[in-house]
């Protein structure tokens, strides 16, 4: 019978990716980074992915998020991912979840039942409870701090929140786990300055990009190129499989 994971098997050996098949991961938020860290999971052969988003396609994702295509605008990009990881890896037990979680909602999710999270939103007031919860669950966590106004694929890097430098998603988070207690968050962030965006005169805001709960009403898009948010979900990804295969 033919082995799908022969590469991997071949890389990493069989105890690796029998456990990499028993986790159970959740990945919060599916568009830029997360998308590209639930494909790589998949690939790698994670038993379990729950995909928690409530936002659908749309035109001005096509540029970088992996389920955005003109074929699934407007679908909702968890739904789109599903099928996408059900067509990788028929054995995956993939679920969507359609969700914009916050502090409001986040008692309906039950983190108890994952292995590891991932944490790929774009929400301070949610990156934020999901990384107090977590650590009070004693749940592995690895949070995505700013992928936007970047172009430096090459200079994301996996270590403490405490340890960042530069990027100012860091510095928030930073500042507002502290004042909650936690000290230590690991996370994906990129050693590049961001760059200022160029704002067109009179430029409307990109479809897709209206505001969402827990945001400010007046919401700055950040510029962004289809090879920045994809490299920082594979470093994702890496840090999750690495852990969870103990490699």
């Amino acid at each position: 019978m033919s082995d799908p994971f022969i590469r991997t098997r071949m890389l990493i050996g069989d105890e690796p990716l029998s456990r990499l098949a028993a986790a159970k991961v959740a990945v919060f938020g599916v568009g830029g980074v997360g998308g590209f860290c639930v494909e790589a999971l998949a690939r790698a052969g994670i038993g379990t992915l729950h995909l928690y988003d409530d936002d659908t396609v749309s035109e001005s994702n096509l540029n970088r998020q992996l389920a955005a295509l003109h074929s699934t605008l407007g679908r909702p990009k968890g739904e789109v991912l599903k099928e996408r990881v059900q067509d990788i890896n028929p054995a995956c037990h993939v679920e969507a979840i359609r969700m914009f979680y916050l502090p409001e909602n986040a008692d309906t999710v039950d983190l108890t039942q994952y292995d590891y999270v991932v944490d790929a939103i774009d929400t301070v007031a949610a990156k934020l409870e999901l990384a107090v919860r977590c650590t009070a669950l004693n749940i592995p966590i690895i949070s995505a701090m700013g992928s936007g106004n970047k172009l430096d694929p090459a200079a994301f890097v996996v270590t403490d929140l405490s340890k960042t430098q530069g990027c100012p998603l860091a510095r928030v988070m930073r500042k507002e786990l502290r004042r909650r207690g936690i000290q230590h968050l690991k996370v994906v962030y990129s050693t590049e300055e961001p760059r200022s965006p160029i704002r067109p005169a009179q430029a409307e805001a990109p479809a897709g990009s209206e505001t969402r709960p827990g945001t400010s009403a007046r919401r700055d898009t950040p510029g962004s190129i289809s090879f920045v948010p994809a490299a920082a979900g594979l470093v994702l990804a890496s840090a999750v499989v690495r852990d969870l295969g103990q490699f």
